[in-house]
């Protein structure tokens, strides 16, 4: 183990500070300063190395966390390196996107502060990336078996990786004009700076796999004409139906869901022109009193984003209660507990309320909203309702929706949906249809960026199952299984 005693000697838990606020919100960059070796070697000898090492169960990747919080305590880059990636394709994902399931199961959790798994884990990426220990694995052999894999999220990247190295050809296909799914557009750069999807996109093309952008299926090909082009296809377009508000003036100028404000002004930060069904003009916050419905982590990014569109006032509106500062007996350790969080962005400005519910939209002549009507959230037979004789009035220039996504785009895929609203599957990620085949959000339903990857790396192993007869492809998970941490 890092240290018999560190967890003894260290109890204090170190992260690197994040940029001074003034300074980040004059950027996208990200926000957090570069790491201190010697913090980071201190946190990993916290780690106790468990006999039974819940943080495993707690990542649906399963990964080797005590070991690798051992070879970076000891110095030994190369040999985390190689742990690391024996169960992550994309850890410089994970250690930015990911809420970290594994340190709410960490042990030290129980009566410490939990070990920085996720602060290791991305260092450890970083470090690799720089001292050229990451590096493309090419195939020993080519099977002549192709892959069609529709989506360039986590899920699609990591299954066509797999594929790929396993010596099948794998043919990416991606509607947006750069790869990365929701990591490109969806997330802002003060959370994931580009350059790391592409320098891991540079390692996948050198590996062999190929990428076709600004291709969307049922308009530019076909599902039927990509099966029979390819003996087996995989679905991994994400759940991008976002969930709306049935009240009145949802239609007003300036009620618009999170992504089609997020989406556009990341594209503007990258430089590229608006996609298909985008609107010409980004919507800017500037100067507008922003109201954000919904406090998950989108709600999070429009707010810095707002906050760095010099948005006049920025409120987070959160139908439910404020969740307590601690784990409640309601949330035993190693679940992830339901807490109060304070991310970069909420550092950055803005005010968040809770129990607040929506009750319409309050329009203009001109059919522009200027507010919305809230009021105070009463649970009525375990259902959460406005109570009357609470309605207030909050002034607003632009509404943000973001309530979460309903499931996948399915009107050019001919695969059967669910009562969940996601693409039917079996046990095997086999959809309806024979050789294709459902994984990530499309078939889960909306979820984490880890749970993405580990079905991405599982539905691989099916995959080439079905394409050889066997497979030496680990398989983390399996589909529908729901870790307790989750």
């Amino acid at each position: 183990m890092a240290d018999p005693h560190g967890f003894l000697h260290v109890e204090q838990r170190e992260v690197p500070r994040r940029r001074p606020v003034p300074i980040r919100l004059m950027d996208y960059r990200e926000v957090y300063e570069a790491g201190d070796p010697e913090q980071l070697r201190r946190q990993a000898s916290r780690c106790m190395d468990c006999g039974v090492p819940f943080c495993h169960q707690g990542c649906p990747l399963g990964n080797l966390i005590p070991e690798f919080n051992d070879a970076m305590y000891r110095g030994e880059l190369p040999r985390a390196v190689e742990l690391l990636h024996a169960t992550n394709n994309f850890p410089e994902f994970t250690g930015r996107a990911c809420p970290a399931p594994c340190e709410n199961a960490c042990v030290l959790g129980i009566n410490q502060p939990a070990v920085t798994i996720k602060q290791v884990e991305v260092t450890i990426v970083d470090q690799g990336f720089a001292a050229g220990l990451i590096q493309p694995v090419i195939p020993e052999r080519i099977t002549g078996h192709t892959v069609a894999v529709i989506g360039s999220g986590p899920t699609g990247l990591a299954a066509a990786q797999q594929l790929t190295r396993a010596g099948h050809t794998v043919v990416v296909y991606e509607r947006d004009d750069r790869l990365g799914g929701l990591l490109r557009y969806g997330i802002p750069d003060f959370k994931l700076e580009k350059h790391h999807i592409d320098r891991r996109l540079d390692q996948m093309r050198a590996e062999g796999t190929r990428f076709t952008t600004s291709v969307e299926i049922g308009r530019d090909i076909s599902f039927e004409e990509l099966q029979s082009s390819f003996d087996a296809v995989i679905v991994c377009t994400g759940a991008t139906v976002p969930r709306d508000m049935g009240i009145g003036g949802r239609n007003l100028d300036g009620v618009e869901f999170a992504m089609d404000y997020l989406v556009p002004s990341n594209r503007v930060q990258a430089g590229t022109q608006p996609g298909p069904g985008e609107a010409v003009d980004h919507i800017d916050a500037r100067d507008k009193h922003v109201i954000i419905i919904g406090g998950g982590d989108t709600g999070a990014d429009c707010l810095g984003t707002a906050l760095r569109q010099q948005a006049a006032s920025v409120t987070t509106l959160a139908i439910g209660a404020q969740p307590p500062a601690d784990r409640s007996e309601s949330d035993p350790w190693p679940t992830v507990p339901r807490i109060f969080e304070v991310q970069s962005s909420h550092e950055e400005g803005g005010t968040r309320r809770y129990l607040a519910s929506t009750t319409g939209f309050v329009g203009d002549d001109e059919g522009r909203v200027i507010g919305i009507d809230v009021a105070e959230t009463q649970f009525v037979a375990g259902r959460r309702v406005p109570a009357p004789g609470t309605e207030h009035r909050l002034d607003a220039d632009l509404v943000l929706l973001a309530l979460g996504f309903s499931g996948p785009e399915s009107e050019a895929i001919d695969l059967d949906v669910a009562e969940d609203g996601a693409f039917a599957r079996d046990e095997s990620y086999s959809g309806s249809i024979p050789g294709v085949f459902v994984a990530g959000d499309a078939g889960r339903g909306q979820s984490l960026i880890v749970w993405a990857i580990a079905e991405g790396r599982s539905v691989a192993a099916e995959v080439d199952r079905f394409l050889t007869g066997t497979s030496r492809l680990p398989e983390p998970v399996r589909p529908h299984s729901r870790s307790f941490t989750c």
